[in-house]
């Protein structure tokens, strides 16, 4: 199953290593380097711990998941299964943490039709999580109002769409016309009860006050990175303004489907502090600061947690069997 994955996650980080020279271009090496120097180093760790906090918040809601669609699973298996699809974060729409699926049903046999959509709740709840966040910042900048209440108004279509049985089952017998999707007809239906399940009123605020949390800290720790090169440079960005940028960026990455948004999220955040004010090799610092404390950090956890996932359970993920 690993080698499946290989070579899109060697290309992701050719991708990355790719936008940090482009970054590094625009914002001239040497002043780059300039700006790493006046960083306040010693506020990366907390910068880190938050990105932890982000982990352990969705880390929740994917166990709220788990009890709403009644998969019994051990805690702690739980978590190095949930850490270790941390490896396909920089797979795009990070559509490669359905990982987690094929690890629950290599341990304990449910059906990867029944776990998968979790990977879509998780998103649908990102996506509106991260438009309650940013909409303040949008507000008072008077920036990307209107993209951001667009995003937010497609996806609660999409989660009304998905709530109605009687509209998605229309939906699901007209595709199943198609000779391929008969075939798997039972997995979509399974499929579909599972997503219906976690969109519903009680468990999706539950689940988006959970994404709130989450990506709280994260737009928490690009403030903190930002005000990390001194009040002289940065004043004028508060909280707010901080949380729109990452919030922004993160949904224009998100919907390019770049592998972790890259390159999209990493101008769009550059983009958007260079339109406020702050120098280009500030910016492009702060960038790759909160990038390296966000997306690579995830990859390492991720490799990490699979190398003490397989060594605590005895599995080689080389040898899991992908399902059509």
């Amino acid at each position: 199953m690993y080698k499946k994955y290989r070579k899109k996650i060697i290309f992701s980080v050719v991708l990355g290593a790719a936008v940090f020279l482009g970054l590094s271009i625009y914002a001239n090496f040497s002043e780059l380097i300039e700006a790493f120097g006046i960083y306040n180093w010693l506020m990366f760790p907390l910068v880190l711990f938050l990105s932890l906090c982000n982990y352990l918040m969705r880390f929740f809601r994917w166990e709220f998941y788990t009890k709403t669609l009644d998969i019994k699973i051990e805690r702690k298996l739980s978590f190095m299964i949930f850490l270790s699809s941390f490896i396909m974060s920089i797979t795009p729409g990070k559509i490669g943490e359905v990982f987690k699926s094929y690890l629950l049903k290599e341990q304990d046999g449910t059906p990867v039709s029944k776990s998968a959509p979790i990977v879509f709740a998780e998103r649908i709840t990102d996506f509106l999580s991260l438009v309650l966040l940013s909409l303040a910042g949008a507000l008072m900048l008077g920036y990307g109002t209107g993209l951001i209440i667009g995003f937010g108004i497609f996806f609660v279509i999409l989660v009304v769409a998905i709530s109605n049985k009687r509209f998605s089952y229309a939906v699901i017998g007209f595709l199943e016309k198609l000779r391929f999707v008969r075939r798997l007809s039972v997995k979509i239906h399974t499929a579909y009860d599972s997503i219906y399940q976690m969109v519903r009123f009680k468990e999706l605020v539950v689940t988006i006050i959970l994404s709130i949390f989450a990506w709280s800290f994260e737009c928490f720790s690009f403030y903190l990175v930002i005000n990390g090169f001194g009040a002289d440079n940065t004043a004028h960005i508060d909280i707010f303004i901080a949380t729109f940028i990452y919030g922004f960026a993160t949904l224009a990455g998100a919907a390019t489907m770049l592998p972790g948004g890259l390159g999209a999220t990493d101008a769009s955040i550059t983009g958007l502090l260079v339109v406020l004010t702050l120098p280009k090799n500030i910016a492009v610092a702060s960038t790759l600061i909160i990038r390296a404390a966000t997306l690579w950090f995830a990859v390492i956890v991720g490799v990490i947690a699979v190398m003490f996932y397989q060594k605590m359970y005895h599995k080689n993920l080389d040898e899991i069997v992908l399902e059509s």
